[in-house]
């Protein structure tokens, strides 16, 4: 299963859902979708525009992880 760590990377960088919204020209409800639920389903242009404002590669927005039994 993949998981997006949009929320952990912009926490982290001090970055809240507006500021990643309007930084990234991602609607703000799917900011907010993707924070609530990391394993939304997100296109790469979405990533790549994460990637852009929080100032890392796309490839650590996202992580792969066991499925909970």
């Amino acid at each position: 299963m993949i998981r997006l760590r949009v929320k952990e990377i912009a926490q982290q960088k001090g970055i809240s859902q507006r500021q990643l919204s309007l930084r990234s020209g991602v609607d703000i409800n799917t900011v907010r979708k993707i924070f609530r639920y990391p394993q939304s389903i997100v296109t790469t242009e979405t990533l790549d525009k994460f990637a852009g404002v929080l100032g890392v590669d796309a490839s650590e927005l996202i992580e792969s992880v066991s499925p909970e039994n």
